[in-house]
């Protein structure tokens, strides 16, 4: 299988992306974030979708701009304080929100890439999180039981990337991306560097190719910060 296409736009096309589509994201804040993925998914024009990320990005940038333009329906996320557009559309009952701790966000994505049935966190308990969920006390302590997560689609970016898929992430740009690389049906990925297969040591390889359908080499702009403190 041919994994390498041209860009952002192709490999979306290429992946069939439909309404009512569901896509997970790595990314933290604005770091690692899959920025071309997401402006090509902007530019396709699908609508009504789910999508699960640390955050929503900020009002101008990554899903930012999928909020601005309304084709999102669903954030399954654990922080959205950045991010001014996303407020007003929640707060006016036209997206819908589910907030999930930040530890158990990351869990329950990995588990949905090991085929793990679910699991028990003490993270949400007495609170609105637990409500509705299946709770049990083990050891003395309460816990409640929290779903895998699962997407149609999962979109990454790495710092390096192989013809194959086989990435490589660089520091704090890591962050949500090996889990969500495991937790879609299919896996599109934007790298910095896209080199040749045995050009990255085997030992190095945090994301295997075998979970990447689709790679390209991303364009990237300056830096983007979300907020700059200055002394």
């Amino acid at each position: 299988m041919n994994k390498v296409v041209r860009d952002a736009r192709e490999a979306i096309e290429q992946a069939g992306i439909k309404d009512g589509a569901t896509i997970v994201l790595g990314g933290f804040g604005l770091c690692g974030i899959p920025e071309n993925l997401i402006v090509a998914l902007r530019d396709s024009g699908v609508k009504d979708l789910t999508c699960v990320s640390n955050n929503a990005g900020v009002d101008d940038w990554g899903l930012g701009l999928l909020l601005q333009t309304r084709q999102i329906r669903k954030m399954v996320s654990s922080y959205v304080g950045e991010n001014a557009t996303f407020e007003r559309q929640f707060l006016g009952g036209e997206l819908e929100v589910e907030l999930v701790p930040q530890g158990t966000l990351a869990e329950r994505i990995r588990a949905g890439g090991a085929g793990i049935g679910g699991f028990y966190t003490p993270a949400g308990v007495g609170t609105m999180v637990a409500e509705g969920k299946e709770t049990r006390v083990l050891q003395g302590r309460e816990y409640v039981l929290e779903m895998p997560i699962r997407a149609d689609f999962a979109f990454v970016r790495a710092w390096k990337g192989d013809k194959a898929g086989n990435l490589i992430y660089r520091m704090s740009a890591r962050n949500f991306n090996p889990m969500a690389a495991t937790a879609g049906n299919i896996t599109l990925a934007e790298v910095e560097h896209l080199v040749d297969p045995g050009a990255i040591d085997p030992d190095q390889v945090v994301t295997p190719g075998i979970f990447v359908n689709r790679i390209f080499q991303g364009t990237y702009g300056p830096k983007r910060i979300e907020k700059r403190t200055n002394r």
